[in-house]
Parts: C-alpha cells; structure tokens; sequence
C-alpha cells in the first residue's frame, strides 16, 4: 500500500511536515510494509514558507527590511535554487504593528520589495509569495519603490510611504534597478477576488481592519483610484484589493499571476505526480470545520485526489459540528486526534499533539488491515 500524507500545520503545534511524518509513524505501525511519502501543505499564508522551503529541498534566510510603520524588521523567506517563497507578512504584516503604528495611512510594503531585491541579489528568479495578513493599504507602492521604481508628484518628488501620498501621484518612472526585474517570474497566492477600489475595494473591505476610520476609507479608496488612473493597471481585476492593492501593484507592474494560494502550493509541490500512484491520500489541519471546505487546504488536497479516484482521510485537532460538509468536498473520512480532556496548553504541545496524531493515523489504518482480510 502506498499512502501519501499532505497536512497542512496545526498551528501553534505541529508543522505541516511534521504532521505528515506523525501520521505516517502511525501508519506504519498499522501496515509495517506500507510505502509512505510526506510532502508538505499550506495555503499561501502562515507557515507557507516553512512548508515550501522544506517540502522543495530549500533553505531559509533572513533580511532586515523595513516593516509597516517604518522600524526595522526581520523577515525570513525561503530559497530553492532559482525559487524564493514569500509571506508579504514577515515584512509588513499586521502583526507587526501596534496601538497607533496601526495607521494604513501610513503603513507600508516597502519591506516586501527590499525581501524581493535581497532574494534577486542571491540569484532567484522565480517567486512564490503569499499575501495574506497586510497592515498596508499602499497598493504596493512601497514595494515598487523598494525595487527601482519612481513615484513622483507634480514637482517630480518621489512620494513618502504610505497610501494617503497616492493621491499626489502624477507620474511613476521605472528606474534601472527596475529594469533587472526582467525575466523574473511571479505567481501570487491570492485568495481574495475584491477589486481595488469601492464599495468592495481594498480600502472598504479590508481597511478598518488595519485601523482606518470611515473619513480614512475614503482617502485611502480615493488615493488608489489615483494610482490606477496613473498606472493605467486594471483596478477591477480580481484579487487587486488583496494585501491593501499588493496584488495590483504585483500584476501591474510585475506581470505576476494571481491565483489560489493552495493551488499555487499543491502546483510547486508537484504534489499530483505523488497521488497518482497512491492507494490512499491523507491531508487535515489544526481545525476542522465547515470553513474548511470553502477552499481550505485539506479540501484542495482532497479534489486533486478525487481526480484520481483515490481515498482521502483527515486528521484534525479538533473538529465542529459542521465538519460534516468536508465529507462532500471529498474528505471520506475525517478523525479528531484528541484521546482525553486536556487543557489548551498540552494540546497544543507539539510532542503531544504528534504522539495523538500517530496514535490516532495507527487505529484509523488498522481498519485497512481489516478490510484486507
């Protein structure tokens, strides 16, 4: 028997390759002569390039950049031959803001373009970054600064940081260290449809959840529709609100794709040539519910394996009552690894938590060897 193990992080707990090489330990005890092959999960967001990294062969670096509210930051990104993966987050993630830092007047992804140049400068060429937790409504601008580009107001001033300067902006020139952007490639994890300005924009939606008030919306909504009419970039295009508008700085001036982030993954993961020799597939995440089978990891993993005709299972800390749709998204079965009440604290303790994953993948596969007789 050959099982494939794809699971993305418990988060706070487990990483995703960890998870797998769990699962697969208890399997192994269920069915000793079982071929059993670990590849790694995410979706674009959080652990995504500890997940990438590891599952390609790669390794992780760090650069100091400037973070969202202009203070030094360090960023960690990973690196497989010509292939850099991103998070946008280490670099200008909300989290790295705080009290009246949270300000997307202001806020910036200068951070995100200074990972990019730090990663062209050590020879990659092809980029897989994830965009999801911003504290930025820049619509990329700082990015674009970082990598060459000049965004001038009418006196020919380069704009300062932030959203709010947009709204000045008369012209943008690419400068030569934007030129040696040629021939890179980007894809972009992108979950998200909005559009970059509106009622559905970047700033409506997403704004005052970085802290922008109903006066800020309108500035910062205002100041985008300012940068597209410059750039003459397609504002409407789904996805360009993602990140506060990175993901239409990213098209528009570098040519990215802008897709599903686990699409992106289980794509650079090549994780279809695995599951089409597999007799069973094996995915899950830390919580599974029924948000899970709206496009979630776990359930992308499932329909490429359905495509295939093979079986899937599930393990999951914890699972909700609602958990039941993940069943017609192509999830056969599914398995809460919890084996007695605990606090929160040992739960989420990685030794612990791997030991009831390889218990509970142990059991779940003596039902295989049940079946076979």
């Amino acid at each position: 028997m050959k099982i494939v193990f794809a699971i993305d992080s418990f988060k706070g707990s487990l990483c995703s390759l960890d998870a797998g090489r769990a699962a697969a330990e208890g399997a192994k005890r269920a069915i000793p002569d079982a071929e059993c092959v670990v590849r790694p999960l995410a979706d674009g967001g959080e652990g995504t390039v500890q997940a990438l990294a590891g599952g390609m062969g790669g390794e992780l670096r760090r650069v100091e950049v400037v973070g969202p509210a202009g203070k030094p930051a360090l960023a960690t990104y990973g690196v497989a031959g010509e292939t850099a993966v991103m998070e946008m987050a280490q670099a200008s993630g909300i989290t790295l803001v705080s009290g009246a830092e949270r300000n997307p007047l202001y806020t910036t992804t200068r951070g995100v373009g200074e990972m990019i140049a730090d990663a062209m400068a050590h020879g990659c060429r092809r980029f897989v970054v994830g965009i999801g937790g911003s504290a930025t409504n820049d619509g990329g601008a700082g990015m674009l600064q970082a990598l060459g580009f000049r965004l001038l107001d009418a006196s020919g001033s380069e704009l300062p940081c932030g959203g709010a300067a947009l709204a000045r902006l008369a012209r943008i020139e690419r400068g030569p260290d934007a030129e040696k952007l040629a021939g890179c490639e980007f894809r972009i994890a992108c979950d998200v449809t909005n559009p970059l300005c509106g009622p559905n924009g970047a700033s409506a939606v997403f704004g005052p959840q970085k802290g922008a008030t109903p006066e800020m919306v309108s500035a910062l909504d205002a100041a985008l529709a300012r940068f597209a009419q410059v750039s003459g970039g397609d504002a409407a295009f789904p996805g360009s609100g993602a990140a506060g508008g990175l993901g239409f700085a990213f098209r528009t001036f570098l040519g990215a794709e802008l897709k599903s982030g686990v699409d992106i993954v289980l794509e650079e993961t090549r994780l279809e040539d695995y599951v089409k020799s597999a007799d069973v597939v094996v995915t899950g995440e830390g919580r599974l519910d029924a948000q899970t089978a709206m496009g979630k990891a776990p359930c992308g993993v499932a329909r490429l394996a359905k495509r295939h005709g093979k079986k899937v299972l599930a393990f999951s800390g914890c699972v909700t009552d609602d958990a039941a749709a993940l069943n017609q998204c192509g999830i056969d079965a599914f398995f809460p690894i919890l084996r007695e009440v605990t606090t929160l604290e040992r739960a989420l303790d990685g030794k612990y938590a791997a030991a009831n994953l390889a218990a509970t993948a142990e059991q779940a596969f003596r039902c295989f060897r049940l079946g076979a007789h």
